[in-house]
């Protein structure tokens, strides 16, 4: 037993556990309404607010319409009146277009400041429970008392943490509807909401509310769509706009909350960012060398002016005199070497360190960025070539602070600015690129033909590739002809590894780590990458001999049979001679991605989960062989979109059922859409998500909470796949006009054009539904309530499954499947999602949407096979879990569905409206604009209140 002092303790994980205990149901309910009392005071007042705005901006009759729709709206749904549908779409059908347009926006802002309103209430709830000393499952502080009471020492936590590399990658998003002015003034709203609970006089609460009736007037007077399509620029400012409000301070106190659980123990660097903005190229002709490079030096510049701004607050409070606190020798040195002679300052070095170091950080940020620092005490010199010589500067100070006992100056402002320059160095964030595996086939093709090598490399069987390939890695000679003229395709993508190389020379190691192959489908699709490495130097050396290469080459496997593909292509690619050895003396590290996306278009919701499983488990065999014996880690890269369809929902949960061994404190995932705005605006929600993430994969790691599933639990699933599978084709890919159906009855076309991101909706100019972007198909049947990549196959498996061996069996395996619920988390969490997205699914509202339909009875028919996959499902999940009421175990998200439902379904009742109008309109019609107009922003509106779309 290791000592009380050798374990992990936090302040709240020393609280009794019986105050860890959950509250009983009855007591829930005695107190929901009481601990959701300020959050519906603040909806209430900021719904207020609105309206008043509503009322002074577009008169009492508009005001008056929105209530008389919102009243409707409810009516129709809990049929309070049985003529609540007829006197609606009377309503509607007579409504103007610019009448449509304004209700549209009051329901759209109401469910922005609704979110508001909750985020600030998540807020308020950690804090309570917190204050009471009760730890809360995903917290840092529940984690450390986990590890605690399974006698995990200190030690080899931190030990771990050393070895890990957890990050979350920020990627562009073709469903991110929302505008950065309409951001900012909704971080404005949150930071006034989140003041009221300190305000206690009603001239402060007063004052509070008039800034908050201006920031709401601003929203009000502000357009939410965007009159010109959204730039890869636009999309990297976007991002940056979140480490400035929150990864840049948030992260460096999520360090601390675990140094202060680990005292005296180094917790190394564990934690970066990931982006692709700027880097992604599959599917998007707008990402190239230049817009690399431009992600680079804005994330550059970011940073650096961070630090900047740190360093002159550092000055400020610095302010002692070395008469009064004797410094040390580096310290004094440090000083003397300062450009700043001022007399003023003569006895204060750490000032005159600091404005030295400002001087430094101002050369560094021209030089890397091109651009200037805003205050100069002495003019920009001498600029830092590397983060490392900044941090050594800081560690100068905290030595020399610690020398004369100012300890207590570190922690407030140093150690932050300290962290962050060991997460962030001068790049911030580790840019990803990714391109598809067909483009790289066609440079090394023209490659080939030009150099005379090869004249048809792409008619080459899979084995002639790779023996090519292979002969070519293990020359020296570079491939391309000097004087030759090379297609535009093959220029812009050599000149994607070629900035990459300059890029890596310039920012360091960790500015691009990572290069992703979108469409893996086989060995030769990674030496292609290797080579166009070879190309530009980023390869250097012989394979046979003592080849490096500076990008992780990382397969993407995305569809059904790509996840079936993803162990057999790894273990033939690290067989070839030479790949093992070039991938430990390159670092010794295998990343591989896996696409939540595509496969769940390509197989349906439980099948994509399932073979994701199983693909898992099939590479951390593999890898760990190749671990015995080479040292190679494996790192598995999650896709995961907002929507359950694909691969959404809590990060929590999702990391700890994981398969067993999959994880070992290494994992990276994307982070997307209107889920970056949901997780990262709000500063202290962002802290919590971020915490959630280290949590989770410390659990997954040492705790093991996912062991073996019994063989029966395995092949329970792989059948409930097969015909989960079955049934989502038969439906969406079998069922003739089902095309026709979906682009007829879902946003689909007006989402296409959308402003709302710089990649192209679809890959091809087609309507097949292969060939749609997984990202728009799933955003389409959130839109209009149908959710249908979050459930469909499901009931029909577990009807079939439960019926393959007769009616004797069914109890049996029923009782297995609830076995299964109970003791797997892989099953148990995919439960859970499917609850949520089923409570979030309404066909009384996507029933309307059917009346799109071009043709009524086509769209009738395929109406009634959705419903009765839905009804299977719904009937599934009670079976399995015994609970009849969705979100049962869920109150929180029971209630915000509950109080969203009268503000959002008017949005989707005047969307239908509107689309009908918009779809029947004349060529030149005057109203088209502004149909268009109340269209995306009712898309705006619901996208917001499910908050989950993309």
């Amino acid at each position: 037993m290791p000592s009380a002092a050798s374990r992990p303790r936090s302040p709240a994980a020393k609280k009794s556990a019986a105050r860890r205990s959950p509250e009983t149901p009855q007591r829930r309910s005695d107190d929901a309404a009481e601990k959701n009392r300020p959050l519906m005071d603040d909806i209430r007042l900021l719904g207020r607010i609105l309206g008043d705005v509503i009322r002074e901006q577009e008169g009492q009759d508009a005001f008056d319409l929105i209530e008389r729709v919102r009243q409707l709206s409810v009516a129709y749904r809990f049929k309070q009146d049985a003529n609540a549908g007829k006197t609606f779409d009377r309503l509607l059908k007579n409504l103007t277009v610019d009448q449509t347009v304004s209700v549209i926006r009051a329901f759209s802002y109401f469910s922005h400041l609704a979110n508001i309103a909750e985020d600030r209430h998540h807020v308020r709830r950690r804090q309570v429970h917190e204050r009471a000393g009760n730890l809360q499952e995903g917290s840092l502080a529940m984690t450390f008392d986990r590890l605690a009471e399974a006698d995990i020492r200190a030690a080899d936590i931190a030990k771990s943490l050393a070895h890990a590399y957890i990050s979350p990658v920020l990627t562009a998003h073709p469903t991110e509807v929302q505008r950065k002015s309409i951001l900012d003034a909704e971080r404005a709203v949150a930071e006034l909401i989140g003041e009221r609970d300190d305000l206690h006089t009603a001239g402060q609460r007063a004052d509070n509310e008039a800034l908050l009736r201006a920031r709401v007037t601003q929203l009000w007077q502000t357009r939410m769509l965007r009159y010109t399509k959204l730039t890869v620029a636009d999309e990297i400012e976007n991002a940056l706009s979140y480490y400035r409000s929150t990864f840049l301070r948030q992260i460096p106190r999520m360090y601390r909350a675990v140094e202060q659980a680990l005292p005296g123990h180094d917790i190394g660097n564990f934690f970066r960012m990931g982006n692709w903005i700027g880097g992604d190229r599959d599917g998007n002709p707008f990402v190239t060398a230049d817009t690399l490079k431009l992600a680079l030096s804005r994330q550059s510049e970011t940073v650096l002016r961070h630090y900047l701004t740190e360093v002159h607050a550092l000055g400020a409070e610095l302010s002692m005199s070395q008469m009064l606190a004797p410094v040390t020798p580096e310290m004094q040195a440090l000083a003397a070497a300062s450009p700043d002679q001022s007399s003023h300052r003569e006895d204060e070095p750490y000032r005159r360190v600091l404005i030295g170091m400002y001087a430094r950080l101002a050369a560094t940020l021209h030089a890397f960025t091109g651009t200037e620092a805003l205050r100069h005490a002495v003019p920009p010199q001498n600029p830092y070539t590397d983060a490392g010589q900044l941090l050594a500067d800081l560690q100068v100070i905290e030595t020399s602070l610690k020398f004369h006992h100012a300890q207590a100056l570190i922690a407030p402002r140093l150690a932050p600015l300290m962290r962050a320059v060991q997460v962030f160095g001068f790049h911030l964030a580790t840019v990803d690129l990714r391109q598809s595996s067909d483009k790289h086939e066609a440079v090394v093709a023209e490659l080939l033909a030009c150099a005379r090598v090869e004249a048809d490399y792409s008619a080459l069987d899979e084995g002639a590739r790779r023996e090519l390939l292979m002969r070519l890695l293990n020359e020296t000679r570079p491939l391309r002809v000097i004087g030759a003229e090379y297609s535009e395709h093959t220029v812009g993508e050599l000149a994607i590894f070629e900035t990459a190389r300059t890029m890596l020379a310039q920012y360091g190691r960790a500015a691009i780590r990572h290069y992703i192959i979108s469409h893996t489908e086989d060995v030769s699709d990674l030496l292609e990458v290797l080579l166009l490495q070879k190309e530009a130097g980023l390869l250097v050396g012989a394979l046979d001999a003592d080849a490096t290469n500076a990008l992780i080459v990382v397969p993407l496997f995305e569809t059904i049979g790509d996840l079936r593909n993803a162990a057999p292509i790894m273990r033939a690619f690290y067989a070839l001679p030479g790949i093992k050895q070039m991938i430990v003396r390159s670092g010794g590290e295998q990343d591989i991605m896996l696409g939540y996306s595509d496969s769940n278009k390509d197989g349906g919701f439980f099948t994509s989960n399932w073979e994701l499983y199983d693909a898992e488990l099939a590479l951390v065999e593999l890898f760990e062989a190749l671990g015995r014996s080479d040292g190679i880690t494996l790192r598995l890269f999650h896709g995961r979109g907002g929507t359950v369809g694909r691969g959404g929902g809590p990060s929590y949960q999702a990391i700890l059922a994981q398969p067993p061994g999959t994880v070992n404190g290494q994992i990276r995932l994307t982070e997307q859409g209107e889920v970056i705005a949901s997780k990262y605006s709000h500063p202290e929600i962002g802290l919590r998500n971020l915490e959630t993430l280290v949590a989770a994969t410390l659990e997954a790691t040492l705790l093991h909470p996912t062991q073996s599933a019994p063989k029966g639990f395995l092949a329970a699933a792989a059948e409930i796949s097969d015909a989960s599978m079955a049934a989502y084709r038969k439906l969406v890919y079998e069922t003739d006009g089902f095309t026709d159906y979906f682009f007829s009855t879902t946003p689909i076309r007006e989402i296409a054009e959308l402003n709302i991101g710089s990649r192209p909706a679809s890959r091809k100019a087609t309507r097949a539904i292969e060939d749609l972007r997984a990202i728009p198909w799933g955003f389409s049947w959130g839109q209009c309530r149908v959710a249908l990549p979050g459930w469909c196959g499901f009931g029909s498996a577990i009807e079939a499954f439960l019926s393959a061996q007769g009616e004797d069996k069914r109890k049996s395996r029923l009782t297995l499947l609830q076995r299964m619920f109970k003791q797997w988390p892989f099953f148990r969490t995919l439960m859970s999602n499917l609850d949520m997205v089923l409570a979030k699914t309404d066909l009384r509202i996507a029933a309307r949407y059917v009346d799109l339909s071009e043709d009524k009875k086509l769209g009738k028919k395929i109406f009634a096979a959705i419903e009765a996959e839905w009804a299977l499902t719904d009937q599934a999940l009670t079976q399995i879990t015994g609970e009849k009421n969705r979100l049962a175990s869920n109150p929180s998200l029971a209630r915000s569905i509950e109080h969203r439902l009268p503000y959002l379904d008017p949005l989707n009742h005047l969307q239908v409206e509107l689309m009908r109008r918009y779809r029947q309109r004349k060529e030149g019609d005057p109203a088209n604009e502004r149909l268009q107009r109340g269209i995306h922003i009712s898309i705006n509106g619901v996208a917001a209140g499910l908050r989950n779309t993309g």
